[in-house]
């Protein structure tokens, strides 16, 4: 499976990436922002991270107009953000998101929020 890490962050980027590569994730695409997730999406990617607060397009942006896009529907999509407010949570799911993980995180956390995605939206 091929996965979409969306950060402006190089460095979360990394911590990212080589925590899907410890779990067994290898297939990775970077991006900076909203606006480069974009131009980046095609129907290989199966899987999006994203952070929410990023220069150009933030990440409910860059959800909301995943799913519009025909490719972009069904394509499971996990929030890693350090905003932990309710109505945060909340106005994510309401953009598309289908999970969502608090900073920090673990290995352990990324795999399970993971596999529960791909359980539920194989479903």
């Amino acid at each position: 499976m091929k996965f979409l890490v969306v950060d402006d962050s190089a460095t979360m980027r990394r911590i990212v990436v080589n925590s899907l590569q410890r779990i067994g994730f290898t297939n990775c695409v970077e991006a900076s922002d909203g606006v480069e997730a974009l131009a980046r999406f095609d129907s290989s990617i199966g899987f999006v991270i994203t952070d929410w607060n990023m220069p150009n397009m933030s990440g409910t942006e860059l959800v909301q107009a995943l799913r519009q896009r025909e490719d972009g529907r069904t394509v499971p999509v996990l929030m890693i953000t350090a905003r932990s407010v309710r109505e945060d949570i909340i106005t994510a799911l309401e953009a598309g998101v289908n999970n969502y993980i608090v900073k920090p995180f673990t290995p352990q956390v990324l795999k399970e929020k993971i596999e529960g995605l791909i359980v539920t939206t194989a479903a």
